[in-house]
């Protein structure tokens, strides 16, 4: 049944009438090696596999790929890893791919046709996340409904222009959240946002609650966000450091800080009192609202 096209190759213009589908004339035949057998093994991993098992006794395959930019060879690479999946488990694989902004999220949702124009022999179709997509949750009630939710879309917003509100209300919802949670969904998000300058803007608010000093990143926050300050005593640095923190959350809500409010902030040495205007910066609509009952 196949010899035959080794023998005549022109045959199959023949049969592509048949089917109906044209591939136009065919000027030249070469013939192949058959054997597909890897003869280097190449490495290939996807980021994360996981079976899942459903409630009517059927199982398959999720492939989760995070991807940070367009790249030309991954959609051939994907279609290798569903292929292979496939082969090896002989389970349905799902391709989520998980994206941080929006040109890379539409261009990894576009499907990919593999074959000619006429007759695309496969197709791929992943499933993807990002912030075209993904809920901007500002509600800590919202958050704490599903963190595991709440905290990808935290992640997948990440690199949003204005990221303060949702940082805001995924620290508000933590500060209720037992530890053994609380402190995996921190150094979670802490990766997740990488070098995005969210990142640093998220050490600063968790570090407002010194329950957090208890999570896996405590040693980072105090290193970011008291050591450079430290210059002439324990609570000299930690004063002058949380006051830089309390500047540097308004400069990024875009609360303007006249010269004698700056003055005041700096020229405070109770890092207690700090700290009570570092928690108001979060929120108050002008830098007088820090000293709102001083």
């Amino acid at each position: 049944m196949h010899r035959i096209f080794q023998d005549h190759p022109g045959l199959f213009s023949g049969v592509s009438e048949v089917l109906g589908v044209d591939f136009g004339p065919l000027v030249g035949v070469t013939v192949m090696p058959t054997d597909l057998t890897e003869a280097r093994p190449v490495e290939r991993r996807v980021d994360t596999l996981l079976r899942v098992e459903t409630e009517d006794g059927a199982s398959y395959l999720l492939a989760i790929e995070a991807q940070g930019k367009k790249d030309r060879d991954k959609p051939a690479s994907w279609t290798y890893y569903l292929s292979y999946l496939y082969t090896k488990y002989r389970l349905p694989p799902v391709l989520l791919v998980v994206c941080q902004d929006r040109a890379t999220a539409e261009w990894a949702a576009r499907p990919v046709d593999i074959g000619l124009p006429q007759w695309a022999s496969i197709t791929l179709r992943p499933l993807v996340v990002g912030p075209h997509n993904m809920p901007v949750i500002t509600d800590a009630a919202e958050v704490q409904k599903d963190l595991a939710l709440a905290t990808l879309a935290l992640i997948t917003h990440g690199a949003d222009r204005d990221p303060d509100v949702i940082l805001k209300a995924m620290t508000t919802a933590l500060r209720e959240t037992p530890e053994d949670v609380k402190n995996p969904i921190v150094e979670l998000i802490s990766q997740g946002l990488g070098n995005l300058p969210a990142a640093a803007l998220w050490r600063k608010l968790v570090a407002v609650d010194l329950s957090f000093y208890k999570s896996p990143l405590s040693e980072e926050i105090r290193n970011e966000g008291r050591t450079e300050g430290r210059t002439e005593g324990r609570t000299e640095g930690r004063a002058e450091s949380r006051a830089e923190d309390i500047l540097f959350v308004l400069e990024r809500r875009g609360v303007d800080v006249p010269e004698d409010a700056r003055e005041r902030i700096t020229g405070c040495d109770d890092p207690e009192i700090l700290l009570r205007w570092l928690a108001r910066a979060l929120t108050t609509p002008s830098a007088e609202g820090l000293f709102s009952d001083e």
